[in-house]
């Protein structure tokens, strides 16, 4: 070994295990990643790093397991102010007596800032590094996680009614264009469009946001088929199913996320494997409220991206993705009858390649490859509720919770070391919050 054959590097991580999630299924022990700049610069084996590497910074993580970065695909941000305020009752009850008025009264730019920053210090800390958000003013959301560090698809609402944001479909349709265009290309920032839902939304706004979407390629993300009363009450008003009138509307495509789809039947898997639609699965919203079950086990069989998120915490009630990620492989192999489906690795590549795939970032994010972004977090599997280690992709789904993240970095700077968020002033946060709750309560 001479001094031009050793390449330098600003950060190595030396793991007890990894999971790159590509090559997908394996778990490599004793490796080392390299981080230059904000790229993976290498994933190697620890002693061929020791020959070629030598790091400015190195952090042994003797008990942990590196992997990608978790990417949560449906939330609504600054509802975790909200977070218990109205539980135990029906989707609609929840909506019409409690959230919405509660939206109507409370929800300013001060508490989205708020609201998205309590988020945020959540899914940091338990392990997500990129979000999507759909709710008011979303510029604000943009601008807290461009602040923060944290990467975000941030959906601007589209509904027919007026609300907080704007007076109706067409303000809403020009602030989403003005979003649109400022964030355009931007490395953190992803502006999407948000129609709420088919119940909620009129046919034009629906084919303005198509329109608007060809134009800008932003992805479209809405609630589809989350209730069983939303496709009964769409087929006696109009003959067709939600998902139907979505294809004949343009709405469904390659750059279109179906957040929930409990209720499927052979016609929707055909429509959405034609289209390219990618499914959100979130089960604890959906188990909470009693919408559903995802099938999603027949959908992964029927060539359909199937990504997850969490729903707001207002409905679900934390961000823990670890959690929604065993919850959902449960619920999978109940609704399959068969134990083997949505096995830990597939869960991990839901919240992983699969989501980045929704985005159109599958070439930058969700796995641990030479050349992608140093999105990646660590987990501590020394705690006694993770021993002992036989498999630590089944300890990730089956036994973890988010907690025991460790460590996180974004773009290759650190965003969570030895469980301490870098980026948020937490105690200012908890001040603010507890401003909040006090007017919400009074």
């Amino acid at each position: 070994m001479t001094a031009d054959t050793i390449t330098a590097a600003d950060i190595r991580i030396n793991a007890r295990w990894l999971i790159p999630v590509q090559p997908f299924g394996v778990v490599w022990e004793h490796q080392a990643v390299i981080l230059q700049g904000s790229q993976i610069a290498a994933v190697l084996p620890q002693a061929k790093a020791d020959q070629t590497y030598r790091a400015r910074e190195t952090i042994d993580l003797n008990n942990h397991v590196v992997l990608p970065g978790l990417i949560n695909l449906h939330g609504h941000t600054a509802m975790s102010l909200f977070r218990g305020m109205a539980d135990d009752l029906p989707l609609m009850t929840w909506l019409n007596d409690h959230i919405w008025p509660a939206e109507g009264k409370f929800v300013s730019e001060q508490f989205v800032l708020d609201g998205s920053r309590l988020a945020m210090a959540e899914m940091l800390r338990t392990g997500t590094t990129t979000f999507s958000d759909m709710y008011f003013f979303p510029e604000i959301t943009a601008q807290a996680a461009h602040d923060v560090g944290m990467r975000a698809q941030v959906c601007f609402p589209l509904i027919d009614m007026p609300t907080v944001w704007g007076s109706g479909p067409d303000e809403y349709l020009r602030k989403g264009a003005a979003l649109i265009e400022q964030w355009r290309n931007d490395n953190f920032i992803m502006p999407a469009i948000g129609p709420h839902a088919p119940y909620t939304i009129s046919d034009q706004p629906l084919r303005s946001a198509v329109a608007l979407s060809a134009q800008t390629g932003a992805a479209i993300q809405l609630h589809l088929h989350e209730t069983a009363f939303e496709v009964e009450d769409a087929i006696k008003n109009s003959g067709k199913r939600p998902l139907a009138r979505m294809a004949e509307l343009g709405v469904l495509g390659s750059n279109t996320q179906c957040v929930h789809m409990t209720q499927i039947d052979a016609s929707d898997i055909e429509q959405l494997a034609s289209s390219g639609a990618h499914i959100v699965h979130c089960p604890e919203s959906n188990l909470k409220l009693a919408s559903g079950l995802c099938p999603v086990q027949q959908l992964i069989d029927g060539g359909i991206n199937v990504t997850i998120g969490t729903d707001g915490a207002a409905s679900n009630n934390d961000l823990d993705l670890f959690g929604e990620l065993k919850t959902a492989a449960m619920i999978a192999k109940v609704v399959a009858g068969d134990a083997a489906a949505l096995s830990a690795h597939r869960a991990l590549e839901m919240a992983t390649m699969n989501g980045a795939r929704a985005l159109g970032r599958d070439h930058e994010l969700g796995s641990l490859v030479a050349g992608k972004l140093a999105d990646l977090i660590a987990v501590d599997l020394s705690d006694p509720y993770l021993q002992p280690v036989y498999d630590p992709a089944s300890h990730l789904v089956y036994s973890n919770h988010g907690r025991a993240v460790s460590h996180s970095w974004i773009h290759g700077v650190p965003q969570l070391q030895d469980g301490r968020l870098t980026r948020i002033d937490v105690p200012d946060l908890m001040l603010r919050v507890s401003d909040w709750h006090k007017q919400i309560i009074s």
